[in-house]
């Protein structure tokens, strides 16, 4: 860019039709609020320099922003105009740059986009260059008015004639201007209109009039112009952004058998020949590897998957899992943990800040937390390692190849060593040497004829039923 850049974005909607306290840049796409897109993309365009606008329940932005970008609040909302106006006295240190205005609640403005209307804006010498879009129903949208050299205005749909409404260009509601005119037409335009606000489109016949060049950029993303009113409007942003990330995977060599219930994270990626069934979602940084099968009814989250592992009906948070693992149905891997290399994990299975090495196999109904767990172990059904006394957490090692027997009890800290026995029902409380047998049970004592006593009325009920 030939010029200093910097971006106000306006956030102060309140959305009172998505019936929330929750300012409507907020609401999320995708698990990610629609302000968090917008800054985004102007980072990504090299815009850095970002005034967020804030209004309805301000202190909800201000916390999630945590001081990353400078904030203006505008305290009543007075229309767009009104809400750059909040912020001349930061425009007034800009007036050697051009300044970017976007919408919070359009998340999908890009950076392209971005970087093609301020291309343009700069080769032209334009005062203001509207972002736009063709679309094939522009119906409720203004209507971008060209000349030979540049536009004319903006027209709105109730203002528009019948040959003006059939014009598929329209104003996406994101700008450039050049700071110092900007501040200009801020202080020239009124509020001459039904509602009593200040539009920043008339900021544009401001100029016009004043004999600046005005011109618009056409995105050939016509997505940019997307946002929400409500909550139906919100569902088809996070469903035209569930798409498009299937669609850009698919041509990388994803395969999807159907998207019943599938969402996956912008920064989300995945290898190809992995086959991701219905149910799964997946996000945050999480990285799938190459012939995979994820699902059905998986949630993926921060994760590392190496090639070749399968999950079934889990559930994972902040770990790794290496190539070739089989996991699920119904298991819960907890942040921290590392599953390694041909490990087999079955029903009923919750792994908490564990180390589960290589070939392990822990069938069904067991905790493993806060473990180092060697290679080629098999846990019996059952198992629990108990970590927490209460006020502490302590670690369980179990050494290669070792046998836990099932409905083990293993009380931290202790140590299993390598290809060590525990017998089944055993509560193991301190550490067993390699290749030795523990086995820890109370004395079976056996009083005849209490069943039958006990349970005399229960077994007559049910040969009755």
């Amino acid at each position: 860019m030939s010029r200093k850049t910097c971006a106000i974005i306006l956030a102060g909607g309140q959305g009172k039709r998505m019936k929330s306290d929750l300012p409507k840049p907020m609401f999320k796409v995708l698990d990610m609020p629609m302000l968090d897109w917008v800054t985004r993309a102007c980072e990504e365009a090299g815009v850095t320099d970002i005034c967020v606008v804030t209004g309805f329940n301000n202190e909800v932005i201000e916390k999630h922003l945590d001081g990353r970008y400078h904030t203006v609040f505008q305290p009543e909302r007075m229309g767009t105009g009104h809400a750059v106006m909040m912020a001349l006295d930061w425009l007034g240190e800009r007036g050697d740059s051009d300044v970017l205005i976007l919408n919070g609640d359009a998340p999908f403005i890009d950076r392209d986009t971005i970087l093609g209307a301020h291309a343009l804006h700069s080769e032209k010498g334009n005062a203001v260059t509207v972002i736009t879009s063709e679309i094939d129903d522009p119906t409720g949208y203004g209507r971008i008015l060209r000349t030979a050299d540049g536009i004319s205005g903006i027209v709105e749909e109730k203002d528009a004639t019948a040959e003006q409404k059939k014009i598929r260009e329209i104003n996406s509601g994101a700008y450039w201007f050049d700071t110092e005119k900007l501040i200009y037409a801020l202080g020239e335009i009124k509020p001459n209109n039904s509602q009593g606000e200040y539009y920043l489109t008339d900021s544009v016949y401001v100029l016009i009039s004043a004999g600046f060049r005005a011109d618009a950029y056409i995105s050939s993303n016509s997505d940019a112009v997307l946002g929400a009113n409500d909550r139906k409007g919100l569902l088809l942003l996070n469903n035209t952004a569930r798409f498009a990330i299937i669609d850009r995977l698919m041509d990388e060599g994803v395969e999807f058998t159907c998207t019943d219930g599938v969402a996956i994270g912008r920064d989300v990626k995945v290898g190809r020949g992995t086959v991701i069934l219905q149910g799964v979602i997946l996000r945050g940084n999480t990285v799938i590897g190459e012939n995979c099968v994820i699902g059905p009814n998986c949630l993926v989250e921060n994760c590392e998957v190496g090639d070749g592992t399968a999950l079934n009906s889990v559930q994972a948070f902040d770990s790794v899992i290496e190539d070739n693992v089989k996991i699920g149905p119904f298991v819960q891997i907890r942040p921290g943990s590392r599953i390694c290399t041909g490990v087999k994990i079955g029903d009923f299975v919750e792994v908490k800040n564990s180390v589960i090495g290589k070939n392990t196999a822990v069938s069904h109904l067991t905790y493993v937390g806060d473990s180092d767990v060697g290679s080629g172990v098999n846990f019996g059904c059952g198992t629990v390692t108990s970590n927490y006394d209460g006020e502490k957490k302590y670690r369980t090692v179990i050494g290669d190849d070792a046998f836990i027997g099932c409905n083990t009890n293993l009380v931290a800290p202790v140590r299993i060593g390598n290809g060590a026995y525990t017998g089944a029902g055993s509560t193991i409380t301190k550490d067993v040497p390699d290749g030795a047998l523990a086995v820890e049970r109370g004395q079976e004592k056996i009083i005849e004829g209490y069943g039958a006593r006990k349970l005399k009325g229960r077994i007559e009920k049910n040969r009755k039923g």
